[in-house]
């Protein structure tokens, strides 16, 4: 018989198991980054930076300030961490690039078994790209001299250089040796992996129930459909998986009351070694792509919260704003600010904030606090709130700053 979770319980369980709850450390480090990167097992990186880039979010909501060069030191050089196609493009140890190997596998059979597909029409172009990395070692895609390093329109039109080296990347083949500026630096996978790390060979089952144990740990607790997304894993496998999970006694089986789809109870599963809080004491700003809502369904049911993100929503349809961040106060999302970094002028804007049903009273002090740590990490000198959403105004005043009409909800 299933125990029964109570939902407040299940927000603090999850919450517990992404870091949460815990005292900010005096000082971050290499050792705090790397216990907090392991706990993770994944950060996701995204190329936006209005506000600061994805990656760097998730680690200030759980440790506070931290010198972004010395995440860059730890992630962006090999070493521990590699990139790969982990949850989306995410930051990963690189112990755990072996097991993807099942995945690199998959995306090359699905291409080469097109015969029309780029990657068979290009097997020459492919072969010159493996033979131009072995001999000048790890280059940017900019960085490769050919008539083909050529875009084909705005800046998401690659090139058939790009194109040939994330085939490659996707493959196994080709790993990220660090990024340049930005810009994913490519090396041959023999040249940058340890040994026991190329050469480690696990098979697709144990490798989908070694990341469905990971994403259970790192859930806390959740669905089928929830821990597999943490790995982007087949649910089919997925299914497979958590049934040997549950039979090593690895996860507990739960009912969570109001996780349903439609009128039917949800199966839900319980690391068996998650810890269960009484409460949490947080005060984050989440990056869209934070674990705690990165899957907008499980947000949903977890914290009653509904969440797009609007970047790629034309400017008067938007709702909430541009780049839009949940506010998390204890185990309450409550409430959502959009925010620009006007780095030129050394001004945080708040240039819309919203306040969320049953927030907490001092949701507006708070989170003027909140924001005075965020832009003295930053470098910003003063917050400037703009007179858009519900929370505008007590947030103009627990900062003690003018309300502004200079809005702009654009990037």
């Amino acid at each position: 018989m299933n125990d029964t979770l109570p939902p407040a319980l299940a927000r603090r369980v999850s919450l517990a198991a992404q870091g949460f709850g815990r005292p900010h450390p005096a000082s971050t480090g290499t050792r705090q980054l790397t216990s907090l990167l392991n706990r993770l097992e994944v950060l996701q990186i995204d190329s936006v930076n209005v506000f600061e880039r994805s990656h760097y979010l998730p680690v200030f909501a759980r440790l506070g300030a931290f010198d972004k060069a010395t995440l860059d030191a730890l992630t962006f050089r090999p070493g521990r961490y590699i990139e790969y196609w982990g949850h989306e493009a995410t930051l990963m140890p690189v112990e755990s690039w072996p097991l993807f190997r099942w995945r690199m596998d998959a995306f090359r059979a699905k291409t080469m078994s097109d015969p029309d597909s780029w990657a068979r029409t290009h097997e020459p172009f492919l072969q010159w790209l493996r033979d131009e990395l072995t001999e000048k070692g790890p280059m940017v895609a900019s960085e490769v001299e050919h008539d083909a390093n050529r875009r084909t329109g705005p800046w998401w039109g690659w090139s058939d250089v790009k194109i040939g080296l994330e085939t490659l990347f996707r493959w196994g083949e080709i790993v990220s040796a660090g990024r340049s500026g930005f810009e994913r630096r490519y090396a041959m996978a023999s040249d940058i992996l340890p040994a026991h790390v190329l050469n480690s060979d696990i098979n697709r089952a144990d490798a989908v129930r070694e990341l469905m144990r990971r994403g259970a740990v790192a859930h806390g607790v959740g669905t089928l459909d929830d821990i597999a997304d943490y790995f982007r894993l087949p649910v089919a496998d997925a299914r497979v998986a958590i049934a040997e999970l549950q039979d090593a006694g690895e996860v507990l089986p739960v009912t969570v009351p109001g996780w349903t789809r439609g009128t039917q109870q949800r199966q839900a599963w319980l690391a068996s070694d998650a810890r269960k809080p009484r409460s949490v004491s947080v005060d984050a700003l989440l990056s869209p792509f934070d674990p705690i809502v990165w899957a907008r369904p499980r947000a949903e049911r977890l914290f009653n919260f509904r969440y797009r993100i609007e970047i790629y929503t034309p400017k008067e349809k938007r709702v909430h704003g541009y780049y839009v961040l949940p506010v998390l106060l204890d185990d309450t999302l409550a409430a959502r600010v959009d925010l620009k970094n006007d780095r030129k002028a050394g001004v945080l804007r708040v240039q819309a904030s919203w306040l969320e049903p049953g927030a907490p009273p001092d949701t507006a002090d708070r989170l003027a606090l909140l924001l005075r740590r965020a832009a003295a990490w930053q470098g910003c000198d003063e917050v400037v709130v703009v007179n858009r959403g519900t929370l505008a105004s007590p947030l103009a005043a627990a900062l003690r700053v003018p309300l502004s009409d200079d809005g702009d909800y654009s990037p």
